[in-house]
């Protein structure tokens, strides 16, 4: 099975979470999308279970020389999470990556005034927070966000994605109370082969829905 799009992977990750809420599990939520691929999915969960809806801004880390490996994720100023392996294959330790942490920090924090303005980040402290994105392949930038959302004290924190590797959903678990994957096929190599439309989505076109969402919230 695959998805028409990130909004039908959503209206099915929906279906899924409200079988939790019916038995209790999902008691006052606050769904937070991670941008940008997450927010199509996360407005139709939070339509679903009739919560507020925010963005968790988190960026991978990667280097000029190999741009397309990611060796860590960064969200808001928490110290950033590397991916050790990546690190030691490719020679690199932290104390060399300042400069690209710097330039990643800054591009984040550009990334959050796009999308929430002087609008504060919502309280989690005692709350279910759902976090979700459109799929799960390295799972360093959802690990980064739930360690980030944990030291925040939530009730419960429940990640939630249409897909993910079995490999990365079982080494995530850990970092939250509860783990919602829709399928978990063997061999995953990206996230956007289970989408007929996995087109980019735009920082103009998630403004756009959270506008439309929060209208009619």
């Amino acid at each position: 099975m695959s998805f028409r799009d990130r909004t039908h992977a959503g209206q099915e990750l929906a279906l899924r979470l409200l079988e939790r809420a019916g038995s209790g599990d999902l008691v006052d939520p606050l769904v937070l999308a991670l941008p940008n691929g997450g927010v199509p999915v996360a407005v139709e969960v939070a339509r679903a279970l009739h919560a507020p809806l925010d963005v968790l801004v988190a960026r991978e880390i990667s280097t000029p020389i190999r741009p397309e490996t990611a060796i860590g994720a960064i969200v808001a100023d928490d110290p950033p999470l590397y991916d050790r392996q990546s690190l030691t294959m490719m020679h690199l330790s932290e104390d060399r990556l300042g400069d690209v942490i710097a330039r990643e920090r800054t591009e984040l924090h550009l990334v959050e005034y796009v999308h929430r303005g002087h609008r504060p980040p919502p309280s989690v402290n005692a709350r279910t927070v759902v976090l979700v994105d459109d799929g799960l392949t390295t799972g360093l930038t959802a690990m980064a966000a739930l360690r980030f959302l944990r030291r925040h004290e939530p009730a419960r924190l429940i990640l939630a994605v249409p897909v993910g590797s079995p490999r990365t959903t079982a080494a995530v678990r850990s970092e939250c109370d509860d783990l919602v994957c829709l399928h978990q096929p063997p061999s995953l190599h990206a996230v956007g082969e289970w989408y007929e439309d996995f087109g980019r989505v735009s920082d103009t076109q998630v403004a756009d829905m959270l506008r439309a969402f929060h209208a009619t919230a």
